[in-house]
């Protein structure tokens, strides 16, 4: 039933269109963002994780608990996070376990409903459906960090408080979300929980291998965690959700030809051998730019599924008709005619008879 104009209904229809997620983000972004802010998986660790963050900031304050001393104090530091007090460690089991596990059934809504094969019968890319996700997961893991950084400020009154301790404890949170994050949306493209487990294990253990051998490397040869630590942190977080997105890509294809390894297997075969190839280049590089077996690896993981297509001046077939017309370039062939095999057929000469020109009537006597 329409609303009138001026009334309540259209005053609120207008609120709410007024409020919303502007398109410009992105239709996929938008779609997930909307159903993810009215889900229960996002208000209630949300909520619970303020419970927890209060509740540990009340434990430090009550045993007047510091944080450790580390050498380490950079990026993608694991051991550092555990270090850091009761905060930090409410702040990494919500905003790198509980929250993005949650993707493990983001792609099997769009796969085991066929949803992926109308979404790209439109403009989406198979990029466009995954990276979606992938944003609209992590932005919420992102609001919740940074909604408990007043939680962070107020634990300066007991002091012993580093502020670049705390700026590295939150670049960590934030790489290793993303990167379970895309973890979660890969794994989440294969049926059964077994099989989504298994993924999940075998891509948390190649994050964990290849980045410790980049980050312990480096560690050691500059004795702290300069400028080419966070370089091969950067870029260990970057490989993996490449990586992580490559795979929730390659289960969305369509037709996979007869003669193509199927795409998901070479993702797969991706995480066994990322460690092999970082701890080459660690080991050739001096154990300074492990990133190099990283950027690889990602960018190998971008470009190994690519939908073949034909070259831009291949044309495309005739339609073959039954009962259509004769296409232009194949000429007709006259009835009775004999083809032999590498003998193209003449063209039909059609004779027309001759026409007897009508008699003049004769003129009359005079």
């Amino acid at each position: 039933m329409p609303t009138r104009p001026g009334s309540r209904e259209d005053e609120g229809v207008e609120a709410v269109l007024k409020n919303d997620l502007p398109d410009r983000f992105g239709s996929m972004l938008v779609k997930e963002m909307r159903q993810n802010m009215r889900r229960g998986s996002f208000v209630i660790p949300f909520l619970a994780v303020h419970a927890l963050a209060i509740a540990a900031v009340i434990v430090e304050f009550q045993t007047g608990a510091t944080e450790g001393f580390a050498e380490m104090v950079g990026m993608m530091n694991i051991l550092l996070l555990g270090s850091s007090g009761p905060l930090w460690l409410a702040i990494t089991i919500v905003c790198v376990v509980v929250m993005p596990l949650g993707g493990l059934v983001l792609m099997g809504q769009e796969l085991d409903e066929g949803n992926h094969e109308l979404l790209l019968l439109t403009k989406l890319s198979r990029w466009k459906v995954v990276r979606g996700k992938f944003f609209s997961l992590w932005s919420l893991c992102v609001l919740t960090l940074f909604s408990l950084l007043p939680y962070v400020l107020v634990r300066y009154q007991i002091g012993g408080i580093e502020l670049v301790r705390d700026l590295a404890c939150t670049l960590t949170v934030l790489g290793l979300s993303g990167v379970v994050c895309a973890g979660a949306i890969g794994a989440s493209s294969f049926q059964g929980l077994g099989a989504r487990m298994a993924v999940m294990v075998l891509f948390l253990g190649s994050t964990l291998a290849s980045g410790g051998i980049a980050l312990a490397a480096c560690g050691a040869q500059t004795k702290g965690a300069g400028v080419f630590w966070h370089l091969n942190a950067f870029a260990a977080t970057l490989c993996f959700i490449m990586m992580g997105l490559g795979l929730a890509r390659s289960r969305l294809r369509l037709v996979i030809h007869a003669y193509e390894v199927k795409p998901s297997f070479m993702v797969v075969g991706l995480l066994f051998f990322t460690p092999f190839v970082v701890g080459m280049t660690t080991a050739m590089t001096a154990g300074f730019a492990g990133l190099v077996g990283l950027v690889g690896m990602g960018l190998v993981a971008v470009y190994a599924d690519v939908t073949p297509k034909a070259p831009a001046w291949v044309k495309a077939p005739q339609a073959n008709v039954p009962g259509g017309a004769t296409p232009p370039s194949q000429p007709a062939v006259a009835q009775g005619t004999v083809l032999t095999q590498g003998t193209p057929p003449a063209p039909a000469q059609v004779v027309n008879p001759p026409v007897a020109a009508p008699e003049k009537p004769e003129a009359p006597p005079g």
